[in-house]
C-alpha cells in the first residue's frame, strides 16, 4: 500500500508500506493493505509505519488520516521522521513543546491586537 505523509509546505513520505499504526482519541490502530477504507483524526503522538527498510517512526502533531484503496493519505501540521524511537520522543517533546511557546506568544500578542482595536471603536462611538 503506498503511504503519503502531507505537511503544509511539503510531501515528507511518498513510498509503499506493508503496515501504518497510529492513534486516534480512543487509541491505536493498525492498517494492513486489506483494511477496509475509512478516516481516523489522530492525536499527537507516535505514528509507526513498516516498509522494506524496516519499521521506522514519526512524531507527529494532530492530523486527518485517510484510508482509500491502496493509499494511506496523512495531513499534518508537524511531523518529525526518525528510526530511533528514544531520540524521536526527546526531539518531538523538544520541538512541538518550542512551537507551543511561540504559539503562546503569539495568540498574547493577538489577543492584545484585538483588544487594542475594540477599544479603538468603542472610543470612536
Amino acid at each position: 500500500m503506498r503511504l503519503k505523509v502531507l505537511l503544509p509546505t511539503k510531501i515528507l513520505i511518498d513510498e509503499e508500506v506493508t503496515k501504518v499504526v497510529a492513534e486516534a482519541e480512543d487509541g491505536s490502530f493498525c492498517i494492513l493493505p486489506r483494511h477496509i477504507d475509512f478516516v481516523a483524526a489522530m492525536v499527537p503522538g507516535i505514528f509507526s509505519f513498516t516498509s522494506g527498510e524496516g519499521e521506522e517512526f514519526l512524531g507527529i502533531d494532530e492530523g486527518i488520516l485517510v484510508k482509500c484503496a491502496s493509499t494511506v493519505t496523512v495531513s499534518t501540521r508537524k511531523a518529525i521522521r526518525s528510526r530511533d524511537l528514544g531520540m524521536l520522543k526527546r526531539t518531538v517533546q523538544e520541538e512541538f513543546r518550542a512551537l507551543d511557546e511561540r504559539e503562546k506568544k503569539t495568540r498574547t500578542i493577538l489577543a492584545k491586537l484585538e483588544a487594542d482595536f475594540a477599544r479603538s471603536v468603542f472610543e470612536k462611538m
